[in-house]
C-alpha cells in the first residue's frame, strides 16, 4: 500500500485530516514499547488502496519526549512513502516552525495550509503558488473541517506517490552547535520563504471585549467554569433523547424474551441472563455512546471557536501544580457531572501522559449519581449537621486525593523534566463547522457503543453470575456464600458482608448502590435484577434506616460512605478510561489504585470514628 504520513504541531488539524480519510477504517492504539497513541488506516480511491498515519503531535522533531522520538525515528527510517506536513495558515510565521526542522530529514513531501478559513477571515492572503517554488514541494490551501476539499488532497497525493518531490530549500544550520542559534537560523529560513507570500489586510477584531473578560485572573476564571457547567447541560439535553429511547430496551425487550425462552423450557438462569442483561447492556452501551456523543459535540464546539484555549491560559497556573496543562480543566469540571464525560473530554490534552494523568485524577471528582448516594446514607445515621459535616469532607478529600494521584501517577505519566508551563498563541475566534463536529462526535460515539458492548457483556455476565438467584433471595448467591466466608477480612475495612457487597456494586453503578442495600437490609428484591436496573429500583429510606441501624454502626456507615465514594466511579467510566488511552496496563493500574486506596480510606476511617462515635 502507498504509505502517507501526518505530521503537525498539536492542533494543526491531524486528527480532523486522518479521520475524514480514513472514517471507520482506522485502529489505534500504542506505539510498540511506549505510552503514545497511534493511529493507523487506510482510504480507496480509484481503486487503490492509501495508508495514512497520524503521527504524535509535537513541537518540535528533535528533542527528547517519547513523541518527538518516535517521529522523528519513523521518518528516518523511510516508513512513509510521502509526508504530509500540516501548518495552521492563520499563524503561518509561527507554525511553519515545523517544516523548518523536518527539512533536515530530507524525505518527500507536501505541506498542507490547513485552517485556510480562517486565515480568509483576518483578512490575509497567502501565494501558495510562491511559496511552493521557493520550497520546492507542492503546497495546498485547505480547511480539514469542510469534505470539498479532499478530493483535491487525494489527487496531490495520487500524484506525489509516482512523481514525488522534496524541499529543495532547507536552513542552513551546518557547522552550528548552539540551540539558540540554530532556532535563529530556522527562523531566519522561515522569514525568507515567506517574505512576499503573505499579506494581512485590515482587520478588524469584534470580539475583544471577550478576551478582556475571559482573560481576567478573577472574572475568566468564573466565566469558563460557567460557560464549561452550561456546556455540560447542553450535552446532557443532546444525549438525553438516545438514553430516553435506551431506557425502554430493558422494558420492551424483557417480557416477550422471557416469554419465548420460558416456551422452551429454558433454565431460568438463561432466561435472566437474555431478557435482563443483555437488554440492560444495551441500554448502558447506548447510554455510555450518547454521553459521549454529547460531549464531543460541545468539546468540539468550544475548542473550534477558540474558547478552550482561554480556558486553558486561566487554569494553567493552578494545574500545573498536579503537574497538568490548564487544558485539563474542562475534563476535570465535567466529572463533577459524570466520569465518562470528563474522561472523554481529555481529548484535547497535547500527549498521551497529560491525557493519562488527567484521566486518572477525573476519576477522584465524585460524579453526580454519588450525590444521590452519600447523603441519603448519611442522613440515615447522623443528624442535619452531621450529613453537612459528612459532605464537607468529601469535598476536601477530593483535593486531596486529586494531589495524591498526580504523586502517585505523575512522576511516570507527567516527569518533572519534561513539564513546562504552556506557551501558546491564542487562536482567533470563528464560526464552528458543525457538520464535521457532528461527524466526528458521531465516530467516536459509535466506537465507543461497539467496544463497551463487549466490555460491559463481559464484566455483567461476572457480576451476574456472583450474584443471581433463582429464588431472588441474596442468601442463595454465590455473593452471599463469598462474601460471609471473607467477612472476617472486611471487617478488617471497616465493613460487613452486606456493605461490602454494596461497596463491590458501586463499582459497577453508583446509583445502583441504595437498591442493593435495600436487598441487602430489608429483603426487598434481588441484587442482580436491582443492579441492573437501578433507575427503576424503589427504595423506602425509612425502612432502610431502621433495617441498617439495627446492623450497621455509625463508624461502618461513614467508612462505607467514603469507601464507595473514593471507589472506581463505574465500569462504564473504566472502559472509557480503557478506550481513550488505548493501554490495559495503565488502565488497571488507576483501577487498582482507586480501589486499594478506598479500602484503606475505609479502615483508617472506621477505626478512627469508632473511638469517636457509639
Amino acid at each position: 500500500m502507498n504509505r502517507i504520513a501526518l505530521l503537525g504541531q498539536p492542533n494543526s488539524g491531524k486528527s480532523t485530516v486522518f479521520n475524514t480519510l480514513t472514517g471507520s477504517r482506522q485502529h489505534v492504539g500504542n506505539w510498540p514499547g511506549k505510552t503514545v497513541e497511534k493511529k493507523d488506516g487506510s482510504y480507496t480511491y480509484k481503486g487503490v488502496m492509501y495508508e495514512v498515519t497520524d503521527l504524535p503531535g509535537s513541537y518540535s522533531l528533535f528533542g527528547n519526549s517519547d513523541e518527538e522520538i518516535i517521529t522523528e525515528n519513523y521518518i528516518r527510517r523511510k516508513e512513509a512513502d510521502l509526508v504530509c506536513v500540516l501548518v495552521d495558515a492563520s499563524q503561518l510565521e509561527r507554525s511553519m516552525y515545523m517544516l523548518a526542522e523536518f527539512a533536515e530529514l530530507d524525505a518527500p513531501a507536501v505541506l498542507l495550509l490547513n485552517m485556510m478559513d480562517v486565515a480568509r477571515s483576518q483578512n490575509k492572503k497567502i501565494d501558495a503558488e510562491k511559496l511552493s517554488d521557493r520550497l520546492g514541494i507542492p503546497v495546498l490551501p485547505f480547511t480539514a473541517a469542510e469534505d470539498k476539499d479532499y478530493d483535491k488532497l487525494k489527487d496531490l497525493f495520487e500524484k506525489e506517490l509516482v512523481q514525488p518531490h522534496k524541499l529543495s530549500s532547507v536552513p542552513d544550520i551546518s557547522n552550528m552547535q548552539d540551540a539558540k542559534e540554530i532556532a535563529g537560523a530556522k527562523y531566519a529560513w522561515i522569514t525568507k520563504m515567506l517574505e512576499g507570500v503573505t499579506e494581512t489586510g485590515k482587520s478588524r477584531f469584534k470580539l475583544d471585549k471577550w478576551d478582556r473578560i475571559l482573560l481576567s485572573p478573577v472574572k475568566g476564571k468564573i466565566v469558563c467554569i460557567a460557560v464549561i457547567f452550561v456546556g455540560f447541560l447542553a450535552a446532557m439535553m443532546i444525549c438525553i433523547p438516545f438514553m430516553g429511547v435506551g431506557s425502554m430496551l430493558p422494558g420492551l425487550m424483557n417480557r416477550p424474551i422471557a416469554d419465548f425462552l420460558n416456551g422452551f423450557n429454558v433454565h431460568p438462569w438463561l432466561v435472566s441472563i437474555f431478557s435482563l442483561l443483555i437488554p440492560n447492556t444495551l441500554y448502558f452501551s447506548l447510554s455510555m455512546a450518547a454521553f459521549v456523543f454529547g460531549v464531543n459535540i460541545v468539546f468540539g464546539f468550544l475548542e473550534e471557536i477558540g474558547f478552550l484555549a482561554r480556558t486553558a491560559y486561566q487554569f494553567d497556573h493552578v494545574l500545573s501544580k498536579l503537574g497538568l496543562q490548564g487544558k485539563a480543566v474542562a475534563p476535570m469540571l465535567m466529572g463533577l457531572g459524570c466520569t465518562i464525560g470528563g474522561a472523554s473530554g481529555t481529548r484535547v490534552m497535547d500527549n498521551w501522559g497529560q491525557k493519562m494523568l488527567a484521566m486518572a485524577i477525573v476519576w477522584a471528582v465524585p460524579c453526580g449519581s454519588i450525590w444521590s448516594v452519600a447523603p441519603v446514607v448519611s442522613s440515615m445515621f447522623f443528624p442535619a449537621g452531621g450529613t453537612i459535616l459528612v459532605i464537607i469532607g468529601i469535598i476536601a478529600y477530593v483535593f486531596f486525593m486529586m494531589w495524591v494521584v498526580s504523586k502517585v501517577f505523575g512522576k511516570s505519566l507527567a516527569p518533572e523534566e519534561q513539564r513546562s508551563g504552556m506557551i501558546m498563541e491564542l487562536p482567533p475566534y470563528h464560526k464552528a463547522h458543525w457538520k464535521h463536529i457532528i461527524k466526528e462526535a458521531f465516530y467516536k460515539a459509535f466506537d465507543i457503543f461497539k467496544r463497551a458492548l463487549r466490555t460491559v457483556m463481559l464484566i455483567s455476565l461476572i457480576f451476574w453470575a456472583f450474584s443471581y438467584t433463582s429464588t431472588g433471595n441474596v442468601e442463595n448467591s454465590l455473593l452471599y456464600k463469598i462474601g460471609t466466608v471473607i467477612e472476617p477480612v472486611t471487617r478488617i475495612f471497616g465493613m460487613g458482608w452486606r456493605t461490602f457487597v454494596a461497596f463491590l456494586s458501586s463499582a459497577f453503578a453508583k446509583e445502583a448502590v441504595l437498591g442493593v442495600l435495600n436487598a441487602l437490609y430489608v429483603g426487598q428484591g434481588s441484587v442482580a435484577d436491582i443492579t441492573f436496573n437501578a433507575s427503576n429500583a424503589a427504595v423506602d429510606p425509612s425502612l432502610l434506616a431502621v433495617s441498617m441501624n439495627s446492623l450497621v454502626s455509625k463508624a461502618e456507615a461513614l467508612a462505607f460512605i467514603f469507601a464507595c465514594t473514593f471507589n472506581i466511579p463505574c465500569v462504564m467510566a473504566l472502559i472509557t478510561t480503557y478506550r481513550e488511552s488505548h493501554s490495559f496496563k495503565w488502565t488497571a493500574r488507576v483501577a487498582l489504585f482507586y480501589i486499594g486506596s478506598a479500602l484503606l480510606l475505609s479502615c483508617v476511617i472506621y477505626h478512627v470514628a469508632s473511638i469517636f462515635l457509639h
